[in-house]
């Protein structure tokens, strides 16, 4: 795996390099210590992995990473950092890289998690990926409320959903309410179509939980 290094410390650079040219299947091509060297390099010898310092003396490695991805989306860019909080963690995913790891780690960890990058898998550590996953549960939408997504339909639309969630069919539906068949199946397209759900058994799952919509069906 090719590798570029992007750190404006020399010493950590030069560490690294070590570690990694002792490896058969890993190879430092280049090092850069700014965004605009990181760029320039990226462009010229296309690594496939670029492990990436958070603050560099011309910008962040978000700027390198946006301005490399962009010319360069099939480059893996893992970010090697001091900074472990999660503003930075989440912008690093965000603008596209592939693992956060922090310079404390240790040597056989990392070369672990970028063999693993190479294989598909994202550089993070555990702490790491359920910081991620917590922030991913807090930003998910609330299930929609029964109310809401019931609250379109006419009355007698919402008589026939009724109606669906104890799994009755079109004729027997017809047969309660005294209404013709096909004036089920209208009102069941209309539901859908309101509902925006592919079929009468989702339909009736959106309000399973509802006691209006959970009478037992008739012996």
């Amino acid at each position: 795996m090719r590798i570029l290094l992007v750190d404006d410390h020399v010493l950590f650079r030069e560490g690294v390099e070590s570690l990694l040219a002792a490896q058969p299947d890993l190879d430092v091509i280049g090092e850069a210590g700014s965004v605009a060297e990181a760029i320039a390099l990226a462009r010229q010898f296309q690594p496939e992995l670029i492990l990436m310092d958070f603050v560099l003396p011309d910008g962040t490695g978000l700027d390198a990473t946006t301005a490399i991805l962009a010319d360069l989306p099939q480059v893996q860019i893992v970010f090697l950092t001091f900074h472990d909080d999660d503003e930075r963690l989440f912008a690093a995913l965000r603008a596209g890289a592939k693992g956060y790891l922090l310079k404390n780690v240790s040597s056989a960890e990392l070369l672990a998690k970028l063999r693993g990058v190479r294989d598909g898998q994202a550089a993070l550590t555990p702490d790491k990926v359920t910081r991620v996953l917590d922030e991913f549960a807090r930003q998910a939408p609330a299930p929609a409320q029964p109310e809401a997504v019931t609250e379109e339909l006419t009355p007698r639309e919402r008589e026939v959903l009724a109606e669906l969630a104890t799994g009755a069919s079109n004729h027997e539906i017809a047969v309660r309410l005294v209404i013709s068949v096909s004036t089920v199946k209208k009102h069941v397209t209309s539901i859908l179509d309101k509902l925006n759900v592919p079929n009468r058994r989702e339909a009736a799952r959106l309000v399973s939980g509802r006691q209006e919509f959970n009478k037992p069906a008739p012996d």
